[in-house]
């Protein structure tokens, strides 16, 4: 994956090393006024959980697209995704990475080589919204393509599906309690077999 005469991955790793060196400067001079704000700014901000008992959490998924800024048009200006960090090369968008709207979720968005693929057969991402109608409703205002409007799925949760700019797969979705519970489906897959 050639970008100019430099390639993205040796790219990245200077922009983070710079990126390091800035945040450590930042964090100098902004130290001793944080530690006067402290009390104030815990009252009032709330930290990312905290990975605890090392066990695995999940941190976020990798997109990898065509063109970095009509995917952030997508995700960003039609999904409602806050850009956390938007990194350009030569101008141009080749890395973002966004926060869901409703929490702390985050995705990132990778410009693909010119010759490789985006496909991302077997893989769909799922983005969960409690006014599951209207927020499809919205979208078709905006004049976006909606493959299957929401309906109610055997394993009781309720789902829209969508296609990103790049064609992955997307499921706009409503489960709420039933989320984290089993699903229904081995109760219907029995009473089909009787």
């Amino acid at each position: 994956m050639l970008l100019g005469a430099l390639t993205l991955d040796a790219w990245w790793v200077d922009t983070c090393a710079a990126m390091k060196k800035r945040v450590a400067k930042k964090t100098a001079a902004k130290k001793s006024a944080r530690a006067a704000s402290k009390k104030a700014a815990s009252a009032t901000t709330t930290a990312a959980p905290a990975n605890a008992g090392g066990k695995l959490a999940f941190n976020h998924a990798m997109i990898y697209v065509k063109d970095v800024e009509r995917a952030l048009g997508f995700y960003a200006g039609l999904l409602g995704f806050k850009v956390i960090e938007d990194f350009r090369y030569e101008g141009k968008s080749v890395y973002a990475r966004l926060c869901a709207p409703g929490n702390d979720g985050t995705l990132a968005l990778h410009q693909a080589g010119p010759d490789d693929s985006v496909a991302s057969n077997g893989v769909r991402l799922y983005f969960e919204v409690a006014e599951l109608d209207d927020f499809c409703r919205k979208l078709q205002q905006k004049n976006f393509y909606i493959t299957k409007m929401p309906q109610m799925m055997p394993w009781g949760w309720r789902h829209a599906y969508l296609n990103d700019p790049d064609g992955h797969e997307i499921s706009l979705y409503w489960a709420g309690a039933n989320r984290m519970k089993k699903s229904v489906m081995g109760t219907a897959k029995r009473a089909g077999k009787r």
